[in-house]
């Protein structure tokens, strides 16, 4: 089963609450890096990144790599990983990937840097009316 319809096609853009999400790659690099490298506490103590796993340290060229692997899974339809901006400067992101289980449905997360903790909430609140009017899946977790 695929993790979308076939004739599916994954939204471009998201306003709302102020907030921009558009696809996430590697021309965001620069404002990327600088976003979770300044608030990596604070992501960790975001719900979705329990484990430590990430934000690891690692090099802008990593970074970027990174960048670049998320582009192709969007590309590829396997999962939809979305910066989020706030007045053209990056400050969070979304993942929209299969559920872990491997069931149908699918697992979302999100990060806001530090210093815009308060967006989070609206951002939640955004996404989570996104994916049940934009989106196929009958069943979303979403991490929080």
């Amino acid at each position: 089963m695929s993790f979308v319809p076939d004739g599916f096609e994954p939204p471009l853009r998201l306003a709302a609450e102020g907030l921009e999400l558009e696809p996430l790659g590697p021309q965001h690099n620069e404002g990327d890096y600088a976003a979770w490298t300044s608030s990596i506490d604070h992501i960790r103590a975001t719900p979705g990144f329990p484990d430590g796993d990430w934000p690891r340290p690692m090099t802008p060229e990593e970074n970027r790599n990174d960048l670049e692997r998320h582009a192709a899974d969007f590309a590829a339809r396997r999962g939809f990983t979305y910066t989020v901006l706030d007045d053209g400067r990056i400050v969070g992101c979304v993942y929209i990937y299969p559920l872990r289980d491997g069931s149908a449905g699918a697992q979302v997360s999100s990060w806001i840097t530090a210093n815009r903790a308060g967006l989070d909430s609206p951002l939640r609140a955004a996404v989570r009316a996104w994916l049940s009017d934009a989106w196929p899946f009958e069943r979303v977790d979403y991490d929080g």
